[in-house]
């Protein structure tokens, strides 16, 4: 008896059978938009009405959701929440087909495109692209998938070089985009110029006049949150950060650097500091300034130089207790070079307070550098009487100050101004911290009791 063949054409599956019997597809729509320039069908009022009437449209389907992200880059999955949703509502059994307009609209990303219409029809879900008319459960319709996920990816590589362009275009135009609401200092007006923040301008000077006064930024951010000053987010919450980015800021002056970051990566939007890889812009007199620019310029310099002081002494910070303790991280041993650190010693039953070099017990028990112990008594005395002997000798240094303030050297001219206003009082009777943070650059501690003490404006004491 021969062999009988009967041939059996092929169906769509348009129904899904379970153990009651068959029933209809569940199918899921899935719509998004990059921008608000899309037209008709593309944009995401009219795409969710639309899936939502084709589906219900449809006998053989069954409406199993509308999955909608709104303004929400295609290159990546990470921050699309319903496309999330969606695959987890899959991989829970709630969906049986998928449809989207197009390839571009379900991921600009080829791998992602691949991964996730790989990982549905491993589930048996298929997602068909309208557009496209490709359905990935089609074995015929892989490498044309393949293919059209490359040219979508390539595609949002081209819109992100044109944004690109766009806004490199605006910022040589000198114009920029700049969130008021979470920048001190500035709102907008109706042309989007900024304008002076009176309120916060006076916070913004605040850290501007206790940086110059001596005062460690993390010790200014510790200050606003215990007096509860609030932010440009209305909040206290200050960090030392926060008080850094506002020194550095160019804008404060009234200028504005653009293109200080720079996107190395459309796919994952990685976010650079520019060092120079890319064009920036300089926009000179943007705005009205809230400081100063030789004010601005000698804050830069002195941030600066306490950079470098850190680097030679080996610093990570300039003290962090700066306001109880100005003497911090200034006080350097003449024999090995090293700083000076303040200690607590019994005597007698007694605590007292001094100043030894760092590298006096580098090993316990074994002295290292020779230099003296200081009283921390003796050193308050030597300042006083370092500073009484300028404020006595006031016209003595007049000439110099005055000379300094017609240099072109900002930080100079303002520590020559500072020093012409706070010698114009009596000579100090005890150790002001205030103004130890003010005016001391450093001590150097000497052999047998001598002290040097350095001044900001460059002036030199011995102390014997």
């Amino acid at each position: 008896m021969g062999k009988s063949v009967t041939v059996i054409k092929a169906s769509p599956k348009m129904v899904s059978k379970t153990k009651s019997g068959i029933r209809k597809l569940r199918v899921a729509a899935y719509c998004r938009v990059s921008t608000d320039q899309e037209e008709q069908l593309n944009s995401f009022e009219n795409q969710v009405s639309y899936y939502t009437a084709y589906i219900n449209g449809k006998p053989e389907y069954e409406m199993a959701g509308i999955y909608a992200d709104e303004g929400i880059s295609g290159t990546s999955t990470r921050k699309r929440t319903d496309f999330n949703r969606m695959i987890l509502d899959c991989e829970r059994g709630k969906i049986d087909l998928i449809i989207v307009k197009s390839i571009s609209r379900f991921a600009r990303n080829t791998q992602d495109c691949l991964s996730y219409s790989r990982k549905l029809k491993n589930m048996g879900i298929g997602v068909f692209f309208e557009k496209e008319n490709i359905n990935t459960m089609d074995g015929a319709g892989e490498l044309l998938f393949t293919i059209l996920s490359s040219l979508a990816q390539e595609e949002s590589r081209s819109i992100s070089e044109n944004c690109k362009w766009g806004i490199r275009k605006k910022f040589s135009d000198g114009k920029y985009h700049l969130n008021t609401n979470r920048f001190l200092g500035y709102d907008k007006d109706e042309k989007g110029t900024l304008i002076i923040n009176e309120e916060q301008a006076v916070i913004v000077r605040r850290v501007y006049k206790e940086f110059m006064d001596g005062v460690n930024p993390d010790v200014i951010s510790k200050r606003l949150n215990d007096e509860n000053v609030p932010g440009c987010m209305g909040e206290a919450r200050w960090s030392c950060s926060t008080i850094w980015g506002i020194l550095s800021n160019e804008k404060y002056m009234g200028d504005a650097i653009l293109q200080k970051t720079y996107t190395s990566d459309f796919l994952t939007k990685k976010t650079e500091k520019n060092t120079g890889q890319i064009t920036q812009y300089y926009v000179e007199n943007d705005h009205e300034a809230i400081i100063d620019k030789d004010y601005w310029t000698a804050v830069q310099m002195e941030i600066q130089r306490r950079k470098d002081f850190m680097e030679t002494y080996n610093l990570r910070t300039m003290g962090r207790y700066t306001d109880l303790q100005p003497f911090s991280s200034r006080v350097i041993c003449g024999t090995c070079g090293n700083i000076f650190w303040r200690r607590t010693l019994t005597r007698g039953g007694k605590q007292i307070k001094v100043w030894m070099c760092g590298q006096r017990y580098r090993k316990k028990g074994v002295v290292g550098c020779t230099n003296e112990t200081l009283k921390e008594n003796d050193l308050h005395d030597a300042f006083v009487k370092a500073w009484n002997g300028i404020v006595e000798n006031r016209a003595k240094y007049m000439e110099k100050w005055k000379k300094d303030i017609k240099g072109d050297n900002p930080l100079t001219a303002f520590r020559a101004r500072q020093m012409m206003e706070l010698t114009k009082g009596k000579p100090i009777k005890k150790i002001d911290m205030a103004l130890v943070g003010k005016v001391l650059d450093h001590c150097v501690i000497l052999s047998k009791g001598a002290i040097e003490v350095y001044f900001l404006d460059g002036i030199c004491t011995r102390i014997v």
